[in-house]
């Protein structure tokens, strides 16, 4: 089996080295590694910083949106490239960690799971305090969500999550920015997969470190919630 790690990557000359690094040297439990690097119109250099990466490691393929189009898209672009059976998707930061892959994909692997989520708010890792009102406004868009698909997910805005590559090609994704979150959980939650959450670590930044999140993406969440699970 191929694991597919699919990293959207924007502005991210910092840190992009270092993350592949870890993905590369990251327990798959014995899955053949597939990474994608997909540069959403960088202007800083991550571009060239992936294309050397991609040079020197076989296991890395790069992808390039000449403008910045946002996650959603980056992310969008990664699945439709991706070989493996199983994709996972990786911010380019550091607030999470390819050590936690081996409890993500555990439940896939052995047959209980279709799609796990890495939960921030389950976790007994060690994790950076910060940011009151995004716990908070994330806490209100994961109980909203779970009231339209009827699950009971603690987190549907985590960096972590992985899928059965199956369920993706059923479902077709729109949102650009940061409004894919609540809409791959509303269109894949129709598909009444089996859900896993698993508590992982957090090591959020601070605006000055480069969180790119705000409110405004906050609001665009509330209709992306109600559009994908009420109005199709």
């Amino acid at each position: 089996m191929i694991l597919s790690v699919v990293i959207p990557c924007c502005d991210e000359r910092q840190t992009l080295g270092e993350i592949v690094s870890r993905v590369l040297a990251a327990d798959t439990l014995g899955l053949e590694l597939d990474v994608i690097i997909v540069d959403d119109g960088s202007g800083d250099g991550s571009f060239e910083i992936a294309q050397a990466l991609a040079a020197e490691h076989g296991r890395v393929r790069v992808f390039r949106h000449p403008d910045n189009r946002g996650k959603g898209a980056a992310v969008g672009t990664g699945i439709g490239e991706a070989r493996g059976d199983i994709v996972l998707i990786q911010d380019a930061d550091l607030e999470y960690n390819p050590a936690d892959y081996a409890k993500l994909l555990k439940p896939i692997i052995e047959g209980r799971a279709d799609v796990v989520y890495g939960s921030r708010f389950r976790s007994t890792e060690s994790m950076r305090v910060l940011h009151f009102w995004h716990w908070v406004g994330n806490k209100a868009l994961t109980l909203l969500s779970n009231m339209l698909t009827g699950l009971n997910l603690t987190d549907i805005e985590t960096g972590y999550k992985v899928f059965r590559k199956e369920l993706l090609e059923r479902i077709e994704l729109r949102e650009s920015r940061f409004g894919f979150e609540p809409e791959v959980t509303a269109k894949i939650a129709r598909l009444k997969p089996r859900f896993y959450e698993v508590g992982i670590g957090y090591d959020g930044r601070t605006y000055g470190e480069g969180k790119k999140i705000t409110w405004k993406d906050g609001l665009w969440a509330i209709w992306c919630i109600v559009r994908y699970n009420v109005l199709g």
